[in-house]
């Protein structure tokens, strides 16, 4: 805060501290007391709010551990989640080494420039451009039919769309903090490990992925959260057996109307994300002023 008062002096200073304490306030703990309320109160007609029946209980929340399906959804949610952010990391890091410790100042720049511009297109637009691909009648099904490696079209649509659209979505989440990590990396150390005889693997293992811990911590907490809160990609390329929690939660509030129980599946979520997340972080020994970093 000194550090702050000192560089922008204490009018600038000042107005910096209230506008993040009112967008705090007003847009994360604010909303949040309010979701905390409504998940503790049962979905009453406006007549009876404040009657003998609104009285504060958990009924809400037992009413999703007694559901087998709900749960089933959200345990699956939580872990395609987790698998979402190990394929992205998968695919990033390759390219973010490549980026870092490889590429010429010209392919580097081509490459920043071809992931940041489907970026600029709408996640929706995006995400039906997926939809289109993975058709039935689409082209990933015309190639491989051309090409001999199938007899007849696949119904790509589910779990397996839903992952590889998220993946697509979410990788410059991934990609950004490994490729910043990796950069500060110096190739001396790389080189002189390769001298004394260390294979590339064991390059990786010893040296760049320990130093990039606190990048890939980050691109997997961002990318965690995304999938678990997702909405797009598993409404349009899901199937009925690959519901996401967030279908649910979105049910309860627009078709089913009961925002009680609605706000309190979304605080189940959000709560298992945050443990999720924090696990992650103690695992790899990362801290959030690194993750904000």
């Amino acid at each position: 805060m000194t550090d702050l008062y000192r560089r922008f002096g204490p009018g600038l200073a000042t107005a910096l501290v209230l506008l993040v304490a009112v967008w705090l306030i007003g847009m994360v703990l604010a909303p949040t007391a309010m979701m905390v309320e409504f998940s503790l109160r049962p979905n009453l007609p406006p007549a009876a709010a404040g009657g003998p029946e609104d009285v504060y209980s958990l009924d809400n929340f037992a009413y999703l551990w007694g559901e087998e399906v709900h749960r089933r959804i959200f345990f699956k949610t939580i872990w395609a989640s987790a698998l979402v952010a190990a394929v992205t990391f998968l695919v990033c890091y390759p390219i973010a080494f490549w980026m870092a410790q490889h590429a010429t100042r010209r392919q580097l720049t081509l490459a920043l420039l071809l992931v940041f511009i489907p970026f600029l297109i709408n996640e929706v637009l995006r995400t039906l451009a997926w939809f289109i691909i993975l058709a039935f009648r689409g082209p990933l099904n015309a190639v491989l039919l051309e090409i001999g490696l199938i007899d007849s079209a696949i119904r790509w649509q589910g779990d397996g769309g839903v992952v590889a659209a998220m993946v697509y979505a979410y990788i410059l989440f991934m990609l950004l903090p490994i490729y910043s990590a990796v950069e500060s990396l110096e190739k001396a150390q790389i080189e002189a490990a390769r001298d004394l005889g260390a294979s590339t693997w064991r390059i990786h293992a010893r040296i760049v992925i320990p130093h990039a811990r606190a990048g890939i911590a980050t691109g997997f907490v961002f990318t965690f959260m995304l999938a678990a809160g997702s909405y797009v990609a598993p409404a349009l390329l899901g199937s009925p057996g690959s519901r996401w929690f967030t279908e649910i939660i979105y049910n309860w509030f627009f078709e089913g109307g009961d925002w009680n129980r609605g706000a309190a599946y979304a605080l189940v979520l959000l709560v298992l994300c945050l443990t999720v997340v924090l696990a992650t972080l103690r695992l790899a020994r990362v801290s959030l002023a690194d993750v904000a970093k």
